[in-house]
């Protein structure tokens, strides 16, 4: 059975999921400015998209990526005070590419042309509340082992609303 990501940006949750079963639930952190699709909007993009790219499978937790390229930096409270203004984008990178033209995919609302992923973030930052720059945010073990149980290809919905109920036939309608 193929394996999905939902995310819900009114619970502030990721799961993955097969079918029947919710294989992994995690809290995580998406965009302080709410949902949105524009290019520049900080905003986390609606819709189905699709796993593009994995990157960092082989780094050490708290590993510094800057341009989806490790700096060879390990994050730490000293290294946040020279670099207060710093995105923190560690361990683990699931690049995002839309799969809904005009919605999430080319043009001005381009998930992929965004930079959208969902990244290991310090694990002294919040997770549960929105508080991204559109990204998905995660506590490094867990984006660790969502990255460990998924391939480049598998489906992610971001939805609005909760995450579904259990049942054998996801609704994922109202995105």
């Amino acid at each position: 059975m193929s394996k999905i990501i939902i995310i819900s940006l009114k619970d502030q949750r990721l799961q993955l999921r097969d079918a029947d079963n919710v294989l992994m639930d995690f809290p995580v952190s998406t965009a302080s400015n709410g949902p949105g699709e524009i290019n520049g909007s900080e905003c986390t993009p609606r819709g189905w998209h699709v796993v593009r790219a994995k990157i960092g499978g082989n780094a050490e937790v708290n590993s510094v990526f800057i341009g989806r390229r490790l700096t060879g930096e390990l994050y730490s409270p000293s290294l946040r005070k020279q670099h207060p203004d710093r995105d923190w984008i560690l361990t683990r990178i699931l690049w995002l590419s839309g799969m809904e033209p005009g919605k999430n995919r080319l043009g001005s609302v381009d998930t992929m042309r965004r930079y959208i992923y969902i990244h290991g973030c310090p694990d002294d930052e919040s997770v549960g509340i929105p508080n991204s720059h559109g990204c998905i945010r995660m506590h490094n073990n867990d984006v660790i082992s969502l990255y460990d149980n998924i391939s480049v290809g598998t489906k992610v919905i971001i939805k609005v609303g909760s995450v579904p109920s259990l049942t054998p036939s996801l609704d994922v309608s109202r995105t």
